[in-house]
């Protein structure tokens, strides 16, 4: 099991009303950080899934409220009962390299308790999500520009 920081704290909210803005604000700072200006992908991260009931968030930050990392488990239970999907997987570059992915990932799994989990992986993060139980269940895709990979646990 992947260990946090000392200086950091995993934080755990169901529905956006859960989250305090300003921290709010820093998840989707952090999230267009990474995917629209160092990934340079243009859409829209702010899909409105963020605000559904159901989503849960994930985030670790140190004591000043820094966000290093976070991630969102979307209920997807429409396309196939109990189906959760873990998504918006981002670490800040300064906290690269530490484990705090992987950590946070395993307690995104945990969150989803037992049911079926899937994931849109970037292609060449196979290998990692694969240590998680994650398996591949499809076809190489682009999205935005990027080669994904749909995989899955259950």
């Amino acid at each position: 099991m992947a260990q946090l920081p000392s200086e950091l704290t995993l934080r755990t909210a169901q529905g956006i009303d859960g989250i305090p803005t300003p921290t709010f604000y820093r998840i989707a700072k952090l999230r267009q950080e990474v995917f629209v200006v160092e990934q340079d992908c243009v859409y829209l991260d702010l899909d409105g899934r963020d605000l559904e009931d159901t989503t849960v968030q994930l985030w670790v930050e140190d004591a000043d409220g820094t966000v290093a990392a976070t991630v969102r488990i979307l209920d997807e239970s429409h396309q196939e009962p109990g189906l959760r999907s873990i998504g918006r997987v981002v670490t800040a570059p300064a906290w690269r390299g530490q484990g705090i992915a992987a950590a946070l990932l395993e307690a995104a799994i945990a969150q989803c308790d037992g049911h079926p989990i899937l994931i849109h992986a970037q292609a060449h993060l196979e290998s990692w999500y694969g240590r998680f139980g994650f398996a591949a269940c499809g076809d190489e895709f682009l999205e935005d520009g990027i080669p994904h990979l749909p995989m899955r646990i259950g």
